[in-house]
């Protein structure tokens, strides 16, 4: 029934959330508030401002001090929390009972499933899975879906279970100080077996890793890319020029992401 919708009493009447508006306007702004100014904020007319400031002094709920000088009285803060708690009430049962109802979340099946199967959704090398296998996060499957193809899961609950990785940043010198001729290319080499994902800012980065064979996952949008990666825990290198090093470290630091720095200049 309607009546039982958390948020009735207040957001299925008109005349409610008027008079609630004008009274958390008043209490905002009292004692020096005008009916034209709480017309203004609320985009009605002063005269029906002036209706329902009237219906709310006869109830008690407001008391006048004087022309254009209006204050909350007990029971009208009393009336105010009683309907900001139906308010918030209503926006929780939006949030968790009907947002969560509806969001869907993309995972790769990792088996073929059912709508309605009962899944387990977890991360493998980035990309989000589900199985039959329950894990810390289950959900339901949405659709039919073959193994191998994206499928979406509803009502989601518990958290992804995944880790981040230690992001290796490699510095190497602009080509003034030498370039991709002053590096250790075996220190970098030695470096770059250790991760799965590569990438790398200025050409004198990316002639490096040719140097050793090993063509850059990414190059332009990297340090977004090398964050990213580590987030969704992929083991990640940067080999990056250094008078970009300093900011880059910067990036790392405000994404709460753990690194290893590797001066890859020779002395």
């Amino acid at each position: 029934m309607i009546e039982d919708d958390p948020g009735y009493i207040i957001l299925h009447s008109k005349r409610n959330v008027s008079r609630f508006q004008i009274l958390v306007e008043i209490a905002e702004h009292q004692p020096a508030i005008r009916q034209q100014e709480i017309a203004v904020m609320l985009g009605v007319t002063p005269q029906a401002i002036s209706e329902y400031i009237r219906d709310l002094i006869d109830e008690g709920m407001i008391k006048a001090s004087g022309r254009g000088r209006y204050e909350v009285t007990r029971e009208g803060i009393e009336w105010i929390l009683q309907n900001a708690e139906t308010l918030e009430n209503f926006a929780k049962h939006v949030r968790h009972d009907i947002i969560h109802q509806i969001t869907v979340w993309t995972a790769i099946a990792d088996e073929d499933l059912k709508a309605g199967d009962r899944v387990g959704v977890y991360m493998k090398s980035g990309i989000l899975y589900a199985s039959r296998r329950q894990t810390s996060a289950n959900g339901e499957v949405a659709m039919d879906t073959p193994k191998g193809e994206e499928t979406g899961v509803l009502r989601l609950d518990g958290i992804i279970e995944h880790s981040e990785s230690v992001v290796q940043v490699c510095k190497v010198p602009r080509v003034e100080r030498g370039g991709s001729r002053n590096v250790e290319l075996e220190k970098l080499k030695e470096v770059i077996k250790t991760v799965s994902f590569v990438a790398c800012v200025g050409l004198e980065a990316w002639v490096s890793l040719k140097k050793i064979g090993r063509v850059p996952d990414l190059y332009f949008g990297s340090r977004e890319g090398a964050i990213d990666a580590a987030l969704h825990g992929i083991p990640s290198a940067i080999v990056i020029v250094d008078e970009f090093f300093t900011d880059f470290l910067r990036q790392l630091e405000q994404a709460d992401l753990s690194y290893e720095i590797h001066d890859l200049i020779q002395t």
